[in-house]
């Protein structure tokens, strides 16, 4: 099944895509890659899920990326006397303490001893998703008194954000660390890390994965985007997680930092998710608005390698629906000539390898020829996804002998990821580059392809081999017999 898009689609599942026939239908609407999220559903509830993925593929013989997306350490104050809450005014005075004690109108337990070491005088907490903001005029080991600059009614449990301090904790709790284990034995190909801080949380990840899993980090507080170079270097991919982003930073920041984080991400060739609210009032309705049309286009005339549904797919009413509303989206504005503008004024390659100048002069030669496709033969996807930094005009076939090498490359733009057999001579990569070209439709035996590669083959980042090749087998065979 070939996509007539570049930017892939994430779509989470839950509730409302709990079955073969709704997962299939996702997929055959256009979701490339399903995101599996941990904060919700039991060990056993996300084996079925990844079970069904899994009988999906090999019934239609096509890879398909598992997103497990990790809760990491969730923050909440306790509970209160009161089972509706308290209502917070403005000017009032509120303490948070480590006192168990059920909360009043003057003060709740916030059971989290390491906010307390991290606070400073004049930091803000935000609570219940940023709907009530209080600033810190005294604190201390155990306590902070408070005044109220935003009100409203917190009640038991509300979620509690402190955006103004790089907080003492692993973005790895227990229960994430449980997860962990459990997906990446089940065999999912990406871990979604949330609240990343520092790039010391994306090494512990990565050395727990132990390559069993590609590790993508959410970027959801102003400590990683303060860290964000540190942090891109060492993970596979980036998800602009605008959730929690757009509670600890204000809104207005978090259009341009989506743009800077989309190019960073570009340049270093490792694929980039938008997420949050993409198509929320999808949720309760089968069309979007204006305004979440524009959203979605204008993550993908940024380049993002890929577009995320959350509660829309997982728990809406029109999950189908909003599928095909985001590859319908995709599909107009990749056809917009302004898009390839777009794109092509943002290319930014500074190559310095060897690699960097095979995959420049792929593009450089499909787009200046007539050429159909891109092939890369790639064991790692180092290949795929340099081609897919270029973004070039004509799309990329991406062929490898490692499953897991081409469902982790379903994430990343433009890829279609193909199995193929070991080869040790060029010849016979160059044939089943062809064949591939030709069975996906994006070829006849009269076109032309580039075939990329790197000899000797199975040896990871070795990309030094470019060949233009007729797509027909007879005249593949005239040219190199050997």
């Amino acid at each position: 099944m070939t996509r007539a898009r570049n930017v892939k689609i994430v779509a989470t599942l839950g509730p409302a895509s709990n079955d073969y026939d709704m997962i299939r239908a996702l997929f055959e609407a256009g979701a490339d890659v399903f995101r599996l999220n941990m904060s919700h559903g039991d060990h056993s509830e996300i084996r079925v899920r990844h079970e069904i993925i899994r009988k999906i593929e090999a019934d239609l013989d096509r890879p398909i990326a598992i997103l497990a997306d990790l809760q990491g350490p969730k923050l909440r104050c306790g509970v209160f006397a009161n089972d509706e809450g308290e209502e917070l005014e403005v000017g009032q005075k509120f303490r948070f303490d480590l006192d168990k004690a059920e909360g009043d109108s003057t003060r709740v337990c916030l059971p989290h001893k390491e906010i307390f070491d991290a606070l400073e005088v004049g930091a803000t907490l935000l609570v219940n998703d940023g709907k009530i903001r209080v600033r810190v005029e005294e604190c201390g080991a155990d306590f902070a008194n408070c005044v109220v600059e935003v009100g409203g009614t917190i009640s038991n449990r509300k979620g509690v954000n402190v955006p103004d301090v790089v907080l003492p904790l692993a973005a790895l709790s227990e229960k994430d660390r449980r997860d962990l284990e459990f997906v990446c034995e089940l065999g999912v190909d990406w871990l979604a890390l949330s609240f990343v801080q520092r790039p010391e949380d994306v090494a512990e990840a990565r050395e727990l994965a132990k390559g069993r899993a590609a590790v993508l980090s959410k970027i959801e507080k102003p400590a990683a985007v303060t860290a964000f170079d540190d942090i891109l270097e060492v993970s596979d991919g980036i998800m602009v997680a605008r959730g929690d982003l757009g509670v600890e930073l204000p809104v207005q920041n978090v259009p341009p930092i989506q743009k800077q984080l989309i190019r960073k991400c570009r340049l270093a060739a490792k694929p980039v998710i938008v997420a949050t609210q993409m198509l929320e009032s999808m949720i309760d309705s089968p069309v979007p608005t204006r305004a979440e049309v524009s959203d979605v286009a204008t993550a993908i005339y940024e380049g993002a390698d890929a577009i995320m549904l959350s509660a829309e797919s997982a728990a809406g009413s029109f999950p189908i629906e909003a599928v095909t509303t985001m590859n319908n989206v995709a599909i107009e504005v990749e056809s917009d000539s302004t898009y390839r503008d777009v794109i092509e004024a943002s290319r930014n390659s500074k190559g310095v390898t060897v690699a960097d100048g095979i995959v420049a002069a792929a593009r450089e030669i499909a787009e200046t020829t007539d050429i159909k496709a891109i092939c890369c033969f790639t064991q790692s996807g180092t290949t795929a996804l340099l081609v897919a930094r270029e973004r070039p005009r004509v799309p990329i076939i991406a062929l490898s002998p490692v499953k897991a090498t081409l469902r982790r490359l379903c994430l990343s733009w433009g890829t279609n990821c193909y199995n193929s057999d070991d080869v040790e001579r060029f010849k016979m990569a160059v044939i089943g580059a062809a064949r591939a070209a030709l069975d996906s439709g994006h070829a006849t035996k009269d076109d032309f392809i580039v075939v990329t590669a790197g000899v000797p083959f199975n040896v990871r980042g070795t990309t030094n081999i470019l060949r233009v090749a007729p797509c027909d087998e007879r005249l593949i065979l005239n040219i190199d017999p050997e």
